[in-house]
């Protein structure tokens, strides 16, 4: 896995109508996107981990384009994301990522649908493990990765806020 090399992590604390969540971003792109009402400690434990050597400088400003598209997704006027995005994991990771990208607005698919996507039918349990080591939530939409069973499960910002982002898609009627 290669780390970040040192960077420069901007950072804001985003809220909209209900929802409060820490995003941050590189010069390179969109880095981290917090779990809904998570202290900036969640933040802090990702980049110590990631960028052992950065430098952390809250900056609303240099976030803005990042926020107004995400503003725009939890209105309900964004479906497809243009921002850049500045991502690092495995190979395997960055391939499971890339397909769960590829899920369409509206749409939900099982562990073992991306498993067989990325031609590893077995490695369900590794993708749901790359799946919960996904820094970039919403952009890189996890939560519209189900159960087999069409049920929810694991979601690092809970299933509480999978739920919410679901129903924000019209896919959940709860």
């Amino acid at each position: 896995m290669k780390p970040y090399e040192n960077k420069t992590i901007y950072w804001t604390l985003l809220i909209h109508k209900h929802w409060r969540m820490h995003i941050a971003a590189t010069s390179n792109g969109l880095c981290f996107i917090g779990s809904q009402n998570k202290t900036i400690e969640e933040l802090n434990t990702w980049a110590k981990k990631k960028l052992p050597q950065h430098t952390f400088i809250q900056n609303p400003d240099y976030l803005q384009t990042y926020t107004k598209e995400l503003v725009e997704y939890l209105e309900n006027k964004l479906e497809t994301f243009t921002i850049p995005i500045d991502v690092y994991g495995t190979a395997f990771q960055l391939s499971v990522w890339s397909t769960v990208r590829e899920i369409p607005y509206g749409k939900t698919y099982s562990y073992s649908e991306i498993a067989e996507r990325i031609q590893n039918p077995k490695a369900v349990r590794a993708v749901g493990a790359a799946i919960g080591a996904n820094p970039l939530l919403i952009t890189i939409p996890c939560h519209r990765v189900i159960g087999k069973d069409g049920k929810l499960t694991g979601f690092r910002g809970g299933l509480e806020m999978k739920n919410e982002l679901l129903k924000l898609e019209a896919l959940r009627e709860e």
